[in-house]
């Protein structure tokens, strides 16, 4: 059992690392934007982020701010949205997401490393 779960998360490590290595380098259409606004609603990312303010957790623009000079922010992203954690930006821990599809997360991630754009 335990060497399923490693090969199944290896497997997707492999993958997110394949899927958001251009991250940085596709800009977001409005389309793209629609959808991954629509799609964070649909994970409940926004009771409590938000573009530009902190609610619950940081702002979206803050967020890509923080990971903009880092290469493998999006991955990192990723596993943080899948997994949850807490401690980086505060005391309040973020809730895991293990049953987002790779699409909607790379879409998400996408567009939260973009700072959020409304357009």
């Amino acid at each position: 059992m335990k060497i399923e779960m490693h090969f199944v998360f290896l497997s997707w490590l492999v993958f997110a690392t394949n899927v958001f290595a251009q991250v940085a380098h596709n800009p977001l259409t409005p389309t793209d934007i629609t959808k991954a606004k629509n799609l964070a609603s649909k994970y409940a990312c926004l009771s409590c982020h938000a573009a530009e303010r902190k609610l619950v957790g940081p702002a979206y623009r803050d967020i890509a701010a923080k990971y903009k000079a880092e290469r493998d922010a999006a991955q990192k992203l990723a596993a943080k949205i899948r997994s949850g954690g807490g401690g980086v930006w505060g005391n309040l821990p973020m809730p895991a997401n293990p049953n987002i599809s790779p699409a909607d997360l790379k879409i998400i991630v996408t567009w939260v490393l973009s700072g959020a754009p409304n357009k």
